[in-house]
């Protein structure tokens, strides 16, 4: 069996959760990017939004024709879009309807949010038994926080992360993407895809908790934990590594470059026959990874002085030479447009039908060597609804266009 995707005819790959519906009701990052992760792997993904507005990110970011913006892509594809008041009682009704068709309910509402709409836990396993339903929130659901929303940067802040990124002496820095909202994300689609296995052995639903503080935590890692033991904050380091040196970005002569030196073989290699300097290597103090970690102030000044002595090319090449991991610093729209970003099909040029094409991320999966497919593009406002509604509830036009009427949905143009 076949396939077209990108105009390119490949052979049909057997997703992993092909057969599994999902109803997203979530909006912004961390529940749609959850759906689009479930959508990737083949799943059916409906997802539901105000008939107005849409999701909150179809304003956010660079807008890519009517109804779509860069933010609002790179977490939506391979979902179809439907639209519902779901403050009306016809909305929330179109939901209950629909809960049998599905096997996973995606939401994060603040807590208590869905409970009041009659979309909660209880009320949806009453009409579906074994739903899977995964609630997104910011704080811990029986815990004192929990109706405050739940926002990343908050998160960020809160949760320690941006007290160990940046550099030593400067202030506390956010990451440059919505870092607590991807990770929660992810990690709610691994609950989903448990849940989902479990019930293929049990004939159980489940439901599913995800915290967006508690997944906050977990990004501080090693970090975390080296703090628990110190007792007090890490240092932080920047483009540097805590505890391997040298290890990170330096800048040469024409400009800047990543260098890891992760072995003292390496190390070896990389002052002999890179920088030039066996003196540094023959020195007591710097000829094993922990004395170099405990000596890196009187260390780095002599590797950062030899390396800016020389053109970045000519350190790329002896660092390959002598099997040292390097690379180069490039800006983020040479990296999308490298050859290896080319090659690698992450980036893929879908049809669309106001801007014409559009540029979509392809899933990171590889199944049996394919890449799994964009089988939709992000999906403009209300793109499914007539003819979801259709072929699960058997509404008729007139039935569509009464609820229209209403403002409880909006159809395709």
């Amino acid at each position: 069996m076949t396939q077209t995707v990108d105009g390119h005819t490949t052979s049909h790959i057997d997703l992993p959760l092909e057969g599994v519906k999902v109803l997203d009701i979530s909006r912004v990052f961390a529940g749609p990017l959850c759906g689009q992760v479930l959508g990737d792997l083949g799943a059916e993904v409906v997802k539901v939004e105000h008939p107005q507005r849409g999701d909150d990110t179809r304003d956010w970011g660079l807008r890519i024709g009517g109804t779509e913006t860069t933010y609002y892509s790179s977490m939506n594809r391979n979902k179809r879009s439907i639209t519902l008041d779901l403050q009306s009682d016809e909305g929330r009704r179109i939901i209950h309807e629909l809960i049998p068709q599905f096997d996973v309910v995606i939401q994060n509402f603040k807590t208590g949010g869905a409970d009041k709409l009659g979309l909660g836990y209880e009320e949806l396993k009453a009409i579906k038994p074994d739903l899977i339903y995964c609630s997104i929130t910011g704080y811990n659901s029986s815990g004192p926080e929990a109706k405050r929303p739940g926002y990343d940067l908050l998160i960020q802040g809160e949760a320690g992360l941006m007290a160990l990124n940046g550099e030593a002496g400067q202030p506390p820095l956010k990451f440059g993407v919505a870092v607590v909202d991807m990770m929660t994300g992810m990690y709610a689609a691994q609950a989903v895809l448990a849940a989902l296995f479990r019930r293929e052995r049990t004939g159980r639903g489940r439901l599913i908790e995800m915290a967006l503080y508690d997944c906050g935590i977990m990004v501080t890692s090693y970090y975390g934990l080296d703090a628990l033991l110190l007792g007090t904050d890490p240092e932080r380091y920047g483009n540097a590594h805590p505890s391997i040196v040298p290890y990170g970005m330096f800048d040469a002569a024409d400009g800047p470059l990543l260098i890891t030196v992760g072995t003292n073989a390496q190390f070896d290699k990389f002052c002999r026959q890179v920088i030039m300097r066996p003196d540094i290597v023959e020195d007591p103090r710097y000829s094993t990874n922990v004395e170099r970690s405990q000596n890196r102030l009187t260390l780095l000044p002599l590797v950062k002085d030899a390396i800016r002595a020389l053109p970045r090319e000519t350190l790329l090449e002896r660092l390959t030479a002598c099997g040292i991991p390097c690379g180069s610093v490039l800006g983020l729209h040479d990296a999308l447009t490298s050859e290896r970003t080319r090659d690698s099909g992450l980036l893929q040029v879908m049809p669309h039908p106001v801007a014409g094409s559009t540029n979509v991320f392809a899933p990171p999966y590889r199944l049996d060597g394919q890449r799994l497919p964009i089988r939709c593009a992000p999906p403009s406002l209300s793109e499914g609804t007539r003819e979801i509604l259709h072929d699960l509830l058997k509404l008729s036009n007139e039935e569509l266009q009464a609820l229209q009427d209403k403002g409880v949905l909006t159809l395709p143009k």
